[in-house]
């Protein structure tokens, strides 16, 4: 799978079907060499003599002086270690020079990541990739590359750090020592996955300069908002597997004073990188926030490692829930829940990744004895009069528990009691992670609520996991909506299963089922990326009712549940106009007034045979073909006539869509060379008459809508500084929400 956003070609970058992308720089032959990760191939570079090899890519690929670009790849070499480099070429091809990542820290035949990122010296026009070998001690050493990437830095969407603090491929300057500590770069060996691209190369190395505590903090302060609650993330290698390394998240007021930190303590299986969360909402005066990580009772010279640090806006683990991240995932600790009744202890699990539904920890239930234990989550805020849900996520580890009872307490606003939820009890069986749900309308004066389990273990040291705890107002499964101005319906599924697969269709009155178009094409069996979806169907028909169903596979091909919406109807106002649409681009549909409908001629190829001696000839037919033919319309302002060149100018398969009743099915249509006049000689008149060559077409199976997917104006000021900094790099205001940069 091509890496998104790069500048090289499939070739180049895998290197399959072969090496044509690449060429010897110094000291090298190249091949073919087998095992890779991307495509079968990798890239076999040999050095010709004792010394340092390089290899670069045969092409040369555009840039502008002064942005900050990105070059990566996966090395493997058992002789010697490696370093990647951007290599900056003025406008006559000659070499201004090279920016070098450092060079790794050992030799290691596994797949590893090389990384360096920099800004374009003045005078560049064009970039290469150069990959090197650092001096192998004799002809014929060997070392392997592929994966390559030389594009815009990739970056985690929604980080309010910016790409240099997130991944310190530039410098370490988005750090500081707070204590007894120095900063500096390495590039350990650490194999990533081949499709993640948001870690590898360099890593951030807090040092403890003597015995004791050490620490590094961010620079960067970047703007929060007070009651909003915050997700921080790094991946942290720790020098021992007995070493204390820790994140934090901190809040500071508008002073730069700090008011607020929340620590999370890893818990290592090893001394390998283990991304560790937390997070925490902005108090009432926060105005800015940072991250801080550090070891406690370090030895002198021990090292802290971060990798991929970011610090976003909490996505929930459930739409909607008002639990607070640490009180539902555990990441951080017990999460504020507390034995009311029982023998049950709580704790975090350990270590880190040992049980976990969703993160890297879950909450540890013990029961030393056979007896019902009650546990209670926090107070969270709800409304009284509607319906809430409580989720846990339970699987038994040791022992046995007869039951496990999920229910809600509610409360008041002075937090007196208000009673529980009638609740309901699942058995626990052991070997997998079980969803347990209740259902309950909060009362008359509620305004608090805690998700409390009651536990009945069956026998002595019993040992039960709980994750993805939630409480959240449930909503319509399936809801659809009719947005007839804009010809479109909104389908919003919620509540649907992690890491299952979703079908998606359209189905009409007489039962024909239609597959519903999402950003990854037509929605046949895609995974699910969220618990919940919003599409908009563009392609709807109008004045028809229609429905949708959903079908969720737990495995290809395995369907584990289905459900279906209400009836919807897109109403068309107008008999006088129609849609004309592109799927792949819903931004760009337009309404039009039709002037004349086509007259339709159905083309076929025939071939006429005269026989000697017969009267009639033979003839030979193809199948007949589609529908041909002109469609007139009228634009009637100069917003409309733009509209229409920019739908047009793609050249996509387009859907015509007229109003119910004028004897025309929805058509999917090819557009050829198209006429634009004049209605009147009058040079201010807007009207024009436009002549649009029709030609039918099959509905377009891969193209998917178009769209940045999580893309926030967080994301856009994060990376420029003004307003005026996207001319130069966005064309339109949709380039800017599709991020597509010129």
């Amino acid at each position: 799978m091509a890496i998104p956003g790069n500048l090289l070609s499939p070739t180049t970058e895998s290197i399959d079907p072969n090496t044509s992308g690449w060429t010897s720089l110094l000291n090298a032959t190249i091949s073919k060499g087998g095992g890779g990760r991307n495509g079968d191939s990798c890239l076999l570079v040999k050095s010709v003599a004792a010394g340092e090899t390089r290899v670069r890519t045969v092409s040369s690929y555009p840039v502008t002086a002064g942005t900050v670009y990105q070059v990566f790849a996966d090395a493997s070499g058992a002789t010697v270690p490696e370093r990647i480099g951007i290599r900056w070429l003025n406008a006559a091809g000659t070499e201004i020079s090279i920016t070098w990542s450092l060079v790794t820290m050992a030799a290691a035949s596994a797949w590893h990541r090389i990384s360096v990122a920099g800004a374009a010296p003045t005078g560049t026009t064009k970039a290469q990739v150069v990959l090197s070998a650092m001096t192998p001690a004799a002809a014929g050493v060997s070392s392997f590359f592929e994966n390559v990437y030389l594009g815009l830095p990739i970056r985690t969407t929604g980080n309010l750090l910016p790409f240099g603090t997130e991944s310190t491929e530039i410098d370490a300057s988005g750090w500081a020592s707070e204590v007894n500590a120095t900063i500096s770069r390495q590039v350990p060996v650490v194999s990533w996955s081949v499709d993640w691209y948001w870690a590898g190369g360099h890593t951030l190395a807090v040092t403890a300069a003597a015995a004791g505590n050490a620490a590094a903090v961010t620079v960067d302060r970047p703007t929060v908002t007070p009651g909003t609650e915050y997700l921080a993330y790094a991946y942290l290698q720790p020098p021992t597997l007995s070493s204390v390394a820790w994140l934090e998240l901190r809040f500071y007021d508008s002073n730069g004073n700090q008011i607020q930190v929340t620590r999370a303590t890893l818990a290592p299986p090893g001394t390998g990188m283990y991304r560790q969360l937390l997070s925490a909402v902005a108090p009432a005066s926060a105005a800015t926030c940072g991250i801080a990580a550090g070891l406690d009772g370090a030895a002198a010279g021990q090292v802290l490692r971060l990798e991929t640090v970011v610090v976003r806006s909490l996505i929930p683990l459930v739409t909607g829930t008002v639990l607070p991240y640490a009180s539902g995932s555990f990441e951080q600790g017990t999460g504020g829940w507390l034995v009311t009744s029982g023998p049950a202890t709580l704790a975090r699990s350990t270590p880190w990744g040992a049980a976990a539904y969703s993160g890297n920890y879950a909450l540890t239930v013990t029961s030393a004895t056979a007896a019902t234990s009650t546990l209670r989550s926090p107070l969270a805020p709800v409304t009284e009069g509607v319906n809430w849900r409580a989720q846990i996520i339970v699987r038994h580890s040791a022992g046995s528990w007869t039951s496990a009872t999920v229910r809600v307490r509610w409360y008041d606003a002075a937090s007196v009691s208000l009673g529980t939820s009638t609740g309901v009890a699942y058995a626990v069986p052991p070997g997998s992670w079980y969803l347990l749900t209740s259902d309950a309308v909060a009362p008359a004066g509620a305004t608090q609520a805690a998700v409390e389990i009651v536990a009945v273990a069956g026998s002595a040291t019993s040992v039960l996991w709980v994750d993805g705890v939630a409480l959240w107002q449930v909503l319509p499964l399936t809801a659809v909506e009719a947005v007839s101005a804009d010809g479109y319906v909104q389908v919003t599924l919620r509540e649907l299963p992690a890491d299952y697969l979703i079908s998606l269709y359209r189905v009409t009155s007489d039962g024909a089922r239609t597959l519903v178009r999402g950003p990854d094409g037509l929605i046949d069996q895609q995974p699910l990326e969220s618990d919940t979806m919003v599409l908009e169907d563009h392609e709807a028909p109008l004045g028809v009712d229609v429905s949708y169903r959903v079908e969720l596979y737990s495995n290809p091909g395995v369907l584990a549940a289905t459900r279906s919406s209400d009836p919807v109807l897109l109403t068309h106002s107008d008999i006088n106009t129609a849609w004309l649409k592109d799927p792949g681009n819903p931004q760009r549909n337009v309404r039009v007034l039709v002037q004349t409908a086509p007259e339709w001629e159905r083309p076929i190829e025939q071939a006429a045979h005269v026989v000697r001696g017969r009267r009639n000839k033979v003839i030979l037919s193809g199948r007949r073909q589609g529908l041909e033919g002109d469609l007139a319309i009228w634009t009637r302002t100069d917003a409309e006539r733009q509209a229409l060149h920019l739908l047009l100018d793609s050249g996509n398969v387009l859907l015509w869509q007229a109003a119910p009743g004028m004897g025309v099915s929805d058509m999917y249509v090819s557009v050829a060379s198209i006429s634009e006049g004049r209605v009147t000689h009058l040079a201010q008149e807007q009207w024009r008459t436009w002549t649009l060559p029709l030609t039918e077409q099959d509905a377009p199976v891969t193209v998917g809508v178009n769209g940045a997917a999580g893309r926030t104006w967080q994301d856009v000021l994060t990376e420029f500084s003004t307003w005026a900094d996207l001319l130069d790099v966005y064309g339109t205001w949709e380039a800017v929400w599709l991020d597509q940069r010129g």
